[in-house]
């Protein structure tokens, strides 16, 4: 998934990224209210965790103006412990969930992926592609009875490939949904992801094509 954060407690904000990306997952890390609307009206995510006290934009605002604009990402609101105005009032501005401070992060992370399959667009949680197989609620693509297991890189590359199937997605959309916008990425990084995943799926009947110069786009029957 890719996820934006908008909290400006740097400690908190540093421990959820390294929690996500280490479930394989790409985060954009915003510290100011204004600059998460800013970030959210313009770039597309999977799911939004918005603080509710920020700077410049409350996160309460931020939600309201993701509403106005028709945007269904779902969202989780984190707010102070004891705090229950706050919950109301985030829910009744459109918020999907809320998580009191301080939380597990195994919860936030489940909590997230719950908010995540809730999603109009969602598939199943079993999905067939050629002779592959996603399973959404594992996270694991299975080739007749083999989980291929993966690493989580290129498990986020081909949950991309398959949301995008039939679609053209261009190599930067790629980097920022694997990595976060403007994380520092090797020039070949994303040519060598695409070459393993595609070592490991051959025979699957599920191809990856390149559009030379413009990107890449998963085929399959």
């Amino acid at each position: 998934m890719r996820i934006v954060l908008v909290e400006d407690n740097l400690s908190l904000a540093r421990g959820i990224e390294n929690a996500l990306r280490d479930q394989g997952h790409a985060v954009d890390h915003l510290d100011d209210g204004l600059d998460g609307d800013t970030f959210l009206s313009r770039q597309r995510a999977d799911v939004a965790i918005v603080d509710v006290n920020l700077p410049r934009l409350s996160g309460i605002e931020i939600i309201r103006r993701a509403r106005a604009r028709r945007d269904t990402i779902p969202m989780l609101i984190l707010t102070a412990r004891g705090k229950t105005s706050e919950r109301v009032e985030g829910l009744d501005a459109g918020a999907d969930d809320y998580l009191v401070k301080p939380f597990d992060m195994e919860e936030l992370i489940a909590r997230l992926r719950a908010l995540a399959r809730r999603r109009p667009e969602v598939a199943l949680a079993r999905e067939a592609v050629g002779q592959l197989i996603y399973d959404r609620e594992q996270r694991a693509v299975f080739y007749g009875e083999c989980n291929l297991d993966l690493p989580r890189r290129e498990l986020a590359l081909f949950e991309l490939l398959l949301e995008n199937r039939g679609r053209l997605i261009e190599k930067d959309r790629i980097a920022d949904a694997l990595y976060g916008t403007g994380a520092p990425v090797e020039p070949n990084a994303i040519e060598l992801l695409i070459s393993r995943l595609r070592r490991k799926i051959e025979g699957s009947g599920v191809s990856i094509r390149t559009a030379r110069g413009l990107g890449y786009m998963l085929d399959g029957g």
